[in-house]
Parts: C-alpha cells; structure tokens; sequence
C-alpha cells in the first residue's frame, strides 16, 4: 500500500534463527521489481531463502485475475489438500492461463522496461515534490502523495479526472485515519511527456484546491 520494500534479509535472519518458514505475498511487486521481474526476493538478493511466494495475476502480469502459490513440492502437495481456498475455487480459465503465461514471458524478459519504470517513478517523484506535496519514502512504482483528509483526498481525485489524470483516493479504513492520499502507480509505457503531465495535472489541481 505504501510502496515500501520488506527488509528481507534480516527477516530471514529471525526466520533462520528461529526455525520459521518465510512468506512473502508479492502481489505489489511481482513483474517489476528485482532482475527478470522475480519481485521483493530478487530486489534484495533474499530470494534463495524466501520459503513460499504468493502473487497475483490482476496487477502487473496482464490485469486478469487469479493468483499463485510458488514453494517447495512438499509446501505445494500440502497446499492441495489442505488449502480451503483452493479446495473451493474453480480453475482459473484458459484464456486467463494463457494471457498469464505470456505476461510471465514478456516480465522475465523484460529489464529494459523496469528500468525505464524505475526512471518514470524518480521523475514523478521529485516533480510532486517539487510542487510541493508530500510523497512517502521510497524508490517503487506505487507512489502515495499524502494529502492527511479524506475528502480532500476525494476532490484532489475528482480535479484530476477534470485535468485528464485517472487517479482514486485512498482514505479510512483502507488506510488509517488522517493518512488519506492518492496513491500513484507508474507505468513503462508512459513516456517522459506524459509524467510531465501528470506532474503538471497535479501542481495545478493542488493549487486551484489550496493543497500547495
């Protein structure tokens, strides 16, 4: 939600000390973080003692839906028969399967536009700043411009809609209360031009609100 990355090896180092398992839910970084897009583990050199990966195909791998489980044969074999979520589910359909797969390929392959992402994200970053606002600390993609009230949280989404910037606030209870904001997720396929606009988009909605 705040766009922060898990200090994974030292989480590691309490696991390894005190003989735990390790899950990482991924769903915020896997496909855009970390080498060949393999998320938080990858990010932070942690990967080879990360126990059990969970992600999503609804956010960077294609926008679909479902999700997965990525452990141990014997994490998986238990998983199967005793998981009641997947006990309960139906299959994911194959149009799905296949749109996810695909995405896996272009992610793993895909470097190049990480980096970009990553460049996208400094440049949004340090022109919001520079407007005036308040950003969370961090180097990803999901960016939150805290604005502290819900309903300017709401009139801030609603004059940037007007402005050609589809954003949504984010208030109580889905974040704690007086931490209201709207939280950004850059893309690689924006250009520079378009994170001049959206920067632009933000300075003049801040500023006709009395924001900045």
């Amino acid at each position: 939600m705040d766009g922060y990355v898990a200090k994974l090896p030292e989480i590691c180092d309490l696991a390894e000390r005190y003989g735990a398992l390790v899950l990482v839910d991924d769903c915020h970084a896997t496909g855009h973080l970390g080498k060949h897009g393999k998320g938080t583990p990858a990010l932070t050199g942690a990967g080879a003692r990360v126990d059990i990966v969970t992600g999503t195909f609804g956010k960077t791998l294609g926008g679909a839906m479902g999700g997965f489980v990525a452990a141990a044969r014997p994490i998986i074999d238990l998983l199967r028969q005793r998981a009641r979520p997947y006990l309960f589910s139906n299959s994911l359909a194959p149009p799905v399967v296949a749109g996810s797969q695909k995405a896996l390929e272009i992610a793993i392959h895909a470097d190049d536009l990480r980096a970009r992402l990553k460049s996208h994200a400094a440049r949004f970053r340090a022109g919001v700043e520079n407007a005036g606002f308040s950003t969370l600390p961090g180097e990803t993609p999901i960016i939150p411009v805290m604005l502290g009230d819900a309903r300017k949280a709401q009139d801030m989404a609603a004059a940037l809609d007007a402005r050609g910037v589809f954003v949504a606030g984010f208030f109580f209870p889905v974040v704690p209360k007086g931490r209201a904001r709207i939280r950004t997720q850059l893309s690689a396929a924006l250009s520079d031009a378009d994170v001049d606009f959206a920067i632009h988009a933000f300075a003049d909605a801040g500023r006709a609100l009395g924001v900045v």
